[in-house]
């Protein structure tokens, strides 16, 4: 009989926001794969779960896809989480999971935190149509992806860094217009904090942005009145 192979989301930052599903399947399963151990195992230690931890990341996810396919076929299960949030979600995990539906292995979804959608929730801008980018491209092919952005008619989800929001906001404002955003950091965390504003506002106050933790930024579409 072949293994299960669980897509487990997990908290974003708030350690609460995990649910009793979760807890139980990363306690059941055979093996766990996971982007650092050292992130994943202050969610065990939280929640007192004890398995197995196998490091899969960007680096290696490659190689390791055939690891877990191998351990599938075994008849053991395993769990896929990130650091924070849904896998496979501009995270690991789509390769291993179009691996195991090629082997005819059930792949099961355990739902949960998503940043994305997460922001995208508390922004106040519409919601019943919407486009996920991720993260952007740090150079190449960087104003040709705001130029297609520019043309669709809902709302977008950007990820970006601390380092690179300024930047992103002032290619937001060159390419897309003055669109009203949504800048979300440290969501579920203590320091979470979200304004909404025109482009041109938040640049020119930008000195008072705490340009630390992860970002969301949803943009609205052009003709949205705030």
């Amino acid at each position: 009989m072949l293994g299960k192979l669980y897509i487990v989301s997990t908290p974003i930052g708030n350690l609460l926001d995990v649910s009793k599903r979760a807890i139980n399947i990363l306690s059941e399963v055979d093996f766990v794969f996971c982007e650092d151990t050292r992130v994943t195992k202050k969610l065990f230690n939280k929640y007192d779960i004890v398995n197995k931890l196998k490091v899969f990341n960007d680096i290696n996810e490659h190689f390791k896809s055939n690891e877990v396919i191998n351990i599938l076929n075994d008849g053991k299960n395993v769990a896929i989480v990130s650091d924070a949030g849904t896998p496979c979600i501009s995270d690991p995990g789509y390769r291993v999971v179009n691996a195991a539906r090629k082997s005819n292995i059930d792949v099961i979804t355990i739902p949960g935190p998503c940043s994305a959608i997460a922001a995208l929730s508390i922004s106040g801008l519409p919601t019943d149509n919407f486009f996920y980018q991720g993260f952007l491209p740090k150079k190449k092919g960087r104003q040709t992806k705001f130029n297609e952005l520019s043309k669709f008619d809902c709302s977008i989800i950007i990820f970006e860094s601390p380092k690179r929001v300024h930047k992103t906001l002032i290619d937001i404002h060159k390419y897309m217009g003055d669109r009203v955003v949504s800048l979300c950091r440290e969501l579920t965390k203590m320091y979470e904090e979200v304004t909404v504003d025109k482009v041109s506002h938040l640049l020119n106050n930008h000195k008072s942005l705490k340009l630390k933790g992860e970002y969301v930024i949803v943009v609205a579409k052009e003709d949205y009145k705030n």
